[in-house]
């Protein structure tokens, strides 16, 4: 029987490259196993800034909350427990970032000093990282300027919500932000302000500048928190002192601003007129505010004299109405809804007065009237009743006795899934895959579950089609199903040293609490005695449950 030929030199080295090339792969796979699995048992993250409140700062406090707890005692209303830690941060980090804490900033967050208040340790961290500047300026600008595209050539909202951004990470003063919004002049790319006042130009109209209408429209209810929309066409039939002259008066602040080369620009002859209702012929309207005329500057154009009036430090009506907006972005409702229709001349809800007149004093200080609010002990009361045969009452939650349980909205659900499947924070640092990724499968699942526009504090809940969005969807499973590179679940599965510390990540990572003794033996056992492939799948369940369960997209 004749012998095979022996292989040609070139099938030998084919064979010897396939051969390095698996063992190259091998030791990758290794090498990355190596690394997950210290990424799991890191020990000493990096610690977080340690921060203890001043004795000034615990007097404020003191002195907002002695107003609730005596409207509570005053209408017997019990308040609700303190809420835990992990809760207080999730509520603020879904708040200002728009996603839960990661697995690793919990373990950060639990190594902070026991003398250190751990809220305001929290915000300090959160004030200090991008996604706050970027996830708060887009609340901020959806209350400028909504969410439509606007006209097209002459209008960039990305760059408007990014200018924002680099405000927010300075902490530039609010009254300056809304000064440079109203007055802006320049051009809408280089100037970013400028979008403020050219999304309100009419595509096509032939006028080349924006509509005074619109802009006044947005500035009342953005700035003062009082809607004036309905006195357009007519005096206000409900009983306040609002006239149709009102809303024109606060127009013709704008009637100057016109579209040049150079962009944004006044043209001082331009007077505006409007007919009102029952005249016959058209009205010159001088520009005059609604309320506190006498706050009015005389020097300057008429947009900067505006925007001079807004933010004046005796205008209570915009310092209330911030207080109010951020608020509501805190802890999901408003303290007086509609957020922008707030009565001129009271009676306020419980708080507002207190906390405007701090804001108006300390420099209109976002970041510190967002500690304020995050150091109440309204923001602190827990959702649920420790008595099972005492549930929280709708009056508790009215009186702020307890935390409102709210629907996350859309983009913090996606936030959540996304988080949620990570073990370290999806942020600026991460990597740009990782980066890409999170926005592209946001934007789509925002699309399909739904966006609510302006509307931030609708009080809806979720929808049928939502629940099997998420029950369903490709997103989900995607960021639960095995890939030891890209989804905890796997990690989890394979690297936790038990089958119990797997479930509590699992629930760190997903709901920001550990699991009751009850949820962790069932949860444990289903992993149990699992190894390889089977172990991975059990855990993608646990995931799958966790991520469905009403408790995930809903704000406690």
């Amino acid at each position: 029987m004749e012998s095979s030929p022996p292989p040609l030199p070139s099938q030998r080295f084919r064979w010897l490259r396939a051969f390095l090339s698996l063992g190259l792969l091998v030791i990758a796979l290794v090498l990355s196993s190596v690394v997950i699995s210290r990424s799991l048992n890191r020990i000493e993250p990096e610690p977080l800034p340690s921060r203890v409140i001043p004795a000034e700062g615990l007097s404020i406090l003191e002195r907002i909350d002695r107003e609730f707890e005596t409207a509570w005692e005053k209408d017997q209303i019990e308040s609700a427990p303190e809420a835990d830690e992990l809760t207080l941060i999730r509520r603020l980090s879904l708040a200002l970032t728009g996603a839960p804490p990661s697995l690793e900033e919990i373990q950060q967050f639990q190594q902070l000093p026991e003398l250190a208040d751990p809220v305001q340790s929290w915000l300090d961290h959160l004030f200090d990282d991008p996604r706050y500047h970027q996830y708060f300026a887009e609340r901020l600008a959806r209350a400028y300027v909504g969410v439509e595209p606007g006209p097209f050539l002459v209008y960039r909202r990305r760059r408007l919500v990014n200018w924002l951004a680099e405000e927010l990470a300075v902490n530039r003063p609010y009254d300056e932000i809304v000064r440079s919004l109203v007055a802006s002049e320049g051009l809408w790319t280089t100037h970013p302000e400028a979008n403020f006042v050219t999304v309100a130009i009419v595509d096509g109209d032939g006028k080349n500048r924006p509509d005074p209408i619109k802009l006044a429209a947005r500035t009342s209810r953005a700035f003062l928190g009082v809607s004036l929309d309905c006195m357009q066409c007519h005096d206000d039939k409900f009983g306040d002192h609002w006239k149709q002259e009102h809303f024109h008066e606060l127009a013709a602040f704008y009637a100057q601003t016109e579209m040049g080369l150079t962009g944004l620009r006044e043209a001082r002859s331009r007077e505006y007129e409007i007919e009102l209702l029952g005249d016959t012929e058209p009205t010159q309207m001088s520009p005059r505010p609604p309320f506190r005329t006498e706050l009015l500057p005389d020097i300057g154009s008429r947009r900067e004299r505006l925007a001079q009036w807004i933010t004046h430090e005796e205008n209570e009506a915009f310092a209330r109405a911030t207080v109010n907006r951020v608020w509501g972005l805190l802890l999901g409702r408003p303290l007086t809804s509609p957020v922008d229709d707030i009565a001129l001349e009271g009676p306020y809800p419980v708080g507002l007065e207190k906390m405007a007149n701090l804001f108006r004093r300390e420099n209109h200080n976002l970041q510190g009237l967002i500690r304020v609010i995050a150091g109440s002990t309204a923001f602190h009361r827990a959702s649920a009743s420790d008595l099972p045969e005492s549930p929280i009452t709708q009056a508790q939650e009215q009186a702020w006795a307890a935390f409102p349980i709210t629907p996350l909205r859309s983009e913090q659900v996606a936030g959540a899934v996304i988080q949620s499947s990570s073990l370290q924070a999806i942020d600026h640092s991460s990597h740009i895959i990782h980066r890409i990724r999170r926005f592209g499968e946001t934007q789509d699942f925002v699309k399909r579950y739904g966006d609510q526009g302006e509307a931030e504090f609708l009080e809806t809940a979720g929808t049928i089609p939502q629940r099997l969005l998420l029950m369903n969807g490709k997103f989900v499973a995607e960021r639960t199903q095995p890939n030891p590179i890209m989804n905890s679940a796997t990690r989890l599965a394979n690297y936790s040293p038990s089958d119990e510390a797997a479930i509590d990540a699992a629930f760190l990572a997903t709901l920001t609490r550990k699991p009751t003794l009850a949820e962790k033996a069932h949860f444990a056992s289903l992993l149990s005695d699992k190894k390889g492939k089977a172990r991975e799948r059990a855990m993608e369940d646990v995931y799958w449950a966790l991520i469905n369960s009403t408790e995930f997209s809903w704000n406690r």
